[in-house]
């Protein structure tokens, strides 16, 4: 066994030495073609050379970096901007619940929990649909850790833990929350509301929206669910989990690497990404690229990779996708199985994209019949037309049709006054927010 785990390590060690390297190698290029000496000559291969070099060396840096929210001010009524500080609410060693407060405003009455994704990249992924929300919301998100920080001697966490968390974080904001669950999350977080409606019914939250997640991933097929059901437990134990290196707080932690997540994301849309690439080298060398252009807030986000721990991956994959605990209502919590037909005052919205090559048209709908104890004038279906992953909850899609939509069903089975509620209605369907689309849905982050 210990000869096992010094093995993983060096497979760990191998790869960021790999990284490691040609981020040496992106700068040794950028700064030999940026020497003084070659100025007088206009050949364009040391331009090129230079930005090749630029480019690798920010590319490979991202991958071992945290990105900032980096949330901009929001605009009140009063015409003012309104500064967005990143407060921790609950502090726990695999993820944190943050609230995003902004300054000198009051309290919205809307309460939004955002579930982030743990599926390689972090909790950031959802910035733009954070700051899309929090004009007309208090949003909260959980802010998943990165494996490979996490010492050993905090134990294990896999989709039973990840599901108690869910539960911790809605039984602490309270019976008024909104809870919104992108991708990955969609099960666990309707798992969690079953646990609550069973065993604390007042603290379920109002409603719960899921989007573009695997409830059922026999719905529909996808090159994720083909994957899933191709390969073995044991091989694919054997070959995705490594431990941690020597670097890190975690070492010697099973995990499932992000860079290893990151070469599955890119060889997912290779010939893509590779255009991209070579577009940005091409501008760079022109002198058109810059800092905060398109390619660089795409794929900043998109590079910065994250660690999952090994036994979350593999419950993940064995419990969700091949024996369909949840699409079956047959998933076991602490030794005790949770009825999804148990939910019966939370109001149930599901969102699709048509394009949707991740988690595909189906799989998530399948949310509303496991839900037997909610009435039907509870549920609500959406299929965004023309819409790929990305878009349903980041793009273009989400920002125009989908998040109005998941505003109004958030008003329908609130508290409010009947009057208020139609003023909120006509107030957000005419805000576009000002969030530009980061990335057109060929070039996908898969979650």
């Amino acid at each position: 066994m210990a000869m096992k785990g010094i093995k993983g390590i060096v497979s760990y060690d191998a790869m960021e030495t790999i990284r490691n390297t040609n981020e040496w190698l992106g700068a040794t290029a950028r700064a030999v073609a940026s020497n003084p000496i070659f100025a007088l000559n206009p050949h364009p291969g040391f331009r090129l050379m230079s930005a090749w070099g630029h480019v690798t060396e920010r590319s490979f840096a991202r991958m071992v970096v945290k990105p900032d929210w980096e949330i901009p001010p929001i605009s009140g009524e009063d015409g003012e901007d309104h500064i967005v500080y990143v407060e921790p609410v609950l502090e726990c060693p695999f993820g944190d619940l943050i609230h995003f407060r902004v300054a000198r405003r009051e309290v919205k009455p809307r309460k939004v929990l955002l579930v982030a994704p743990m599926s390689g990249h972090y909790a950031t992924l959802l910035r733009s649909t954070v700051t899309s929300l929090l004009p007309d919301c208090e949003v909260y998100v959980t802010d998943w850790h990165n494996a490979r920080d996490i010492p050993v001697s905090e134990g294990k966490f896999d989709i039973e833990d990840y599901t108690n968390y869910l539960v911790d974080f809605i039984r602490h904001l309270g019976p008024d929350t909104n809870v919104i669950a992108v991708c990955q999350p969609a099960p666990l977080a309707l798992a969690a509301t079953a646990i609550l409606a069973e065993e604390e019914p007042k603290a379920q939250p109002r409603s719960l929206t899921l989007i573009g997640g695997p409830v059922d991933p026999d719905a529909a097929a996808t090159d994720v669910t083909d994957f899933g059901n191709r390969m073995t437990m044991g091989e694919l134990e054997h070959l995705a989990i490594q431990s941690v290196g020597f670097k890190y707080r975690g070492a010697g932690r099973k995990v499932y690497p992000g860079l290893a997540q990151l070469a599955s994301f890119i060889a997912m849309n290779a010939e893509t990404h590779a255009g991209a690439f070579i577009n940005k080298i091409f501008n760079e060398a022109r002198g058109t690229g810059s800092e905060g252009d398109r390619h660089n807030r795409f794929y900043d986000e998109y590079l910065a990779v994250m660690d999952m721990t090994a036994e979350f991956y593999l419950s993940t994959v064995e419990r969700i996708f091949k024996k369909l605990e949840i699409a079956q209502n047959r998933f076991v919590v602490n030794g005790r199985q949770v009825d999804i037909g148990k939910i019966t005052d939370v109001a149930i919205m599901t969102v699709e994209g048509a394009n949707d090559d991740i988690s595909a048209p189906g799989q998530c709908v399948a949310a509303l019949d496991l839900c037997t104890g909610v009435p039907e004038a509870k549920k609500t279906q959406h299929l965004e037309e023309g819409a790929g992953h990305y878009g349903i909850f980041a793009g273009k899609s989400w920002r125009l049709n989908i998040r109005p939509l998941v505003l109004d069903f958030i008003d329908e089975h609130s508290t409010m006054p009947p009057e208020t509620r139609r003023k909120r209605r006509r107030g957000d369907k005419s805000s576009d927010c000002g969030v530009n689309d980061p990335v057109s849905d060929s070039r996908k982050i898969a979650v």
